[in-house]
């Protein structure tokens, strides 16, 4: 346990599970759709997030986060408006998703050159966060570690392709956690890399070039 846990984020309050954790969880969304204009934005609350989203400020906390604000951004605070004003249309859907944890979200957005994608996660207490699925592929990750996410076409060789190119390349990585999630043979799939360190920005961007890859980001450690 470090001391982020024992006494929560910097953050603007009024509450680090309905607040600094929703924030971070709209922060994914922020880094997976590259903080691109959005065109559709569907927030679907459950739980408790669902009941007290309003009373807690979740709503513009998520919001936020979307928008790149971090948790201890004043903006929080106006981030309904200040979607408003810069075009984001935006819906809360109070709905019920079974065995999720009392405090989750799943987001789904459309940006305006087409592209697509999902984040389903909880704020699980202190302001800490678990991402439970990334464009409906089961990960688990919690953003407490540098995270590479890579999506991906399932194509023989390419995780090697991946883990080789860090190690020849950028040996003073370390591979932490390793997880693999994909549909079905052959489809599109999504390796999850937890870091010891801060990648450099040209070793995502190398990732991204490799053959079959879709799409390769990294969500910064909280």
């Amino acid at each position: 346990m470090n001391v982020f846990n024992i006494i929560g984020p910097i953050m603007i309050g009024p509450s680090s599970s309905h607040t600094a954790g929703a924030v971070r969880l709209g922060r994914v969304v922020n880094k997976l759709s590259g903080g691109a204009d959005f065109q559709e934005l569907t927030i679907e609350l459950s739980g408790s997030f669902a009941r007290t989203y309003r009373g807690h400020g979740t709503d513009r906390a998520l919001l936020a986060g979307i928008m790149g604000f971090h948790s201890y951004s004043e903006e929080i605070r106006d981030a309904l408006d200040i979607a408003k004003k810069r075009g984001i249309p935006y819906r809360f859907v109070e709905t019920d998703i079974p065995d999720a944890h009392p405090n989750t979200a799943r987001i789904h957005f459309l940006t305006r050159d087409g592209a697509e994608g999902s984040v389903q996660g909880a704020s699980i207490g202190g302001g800490n966060i678990r991402v439970d699925f990334v464009n409906g592929l089961r990960v688990d990750f919690t953003g407490e570690n540098n995270t590479i996410l890579v999506l991906h076409r399932d194509r023989p060789g390419l995780i090697a392709s991946v883990t080789n190119l860090i190690y020849e390349e950028y040996r003073d990585i370390n591979i932490g956690n390793f997880r693999l999630s994909r549909r079905e043979r052959g489809g599109l799939a999504l390796m999850t890399i937890e870091i010891d360190q801060v990648p450099p920005d040209q070793m995502v961007e190398a990732i991204q070039n490799l053959r079959d890859v879709e799409k390769a980001l990294l969500i910064r450690a909280s």
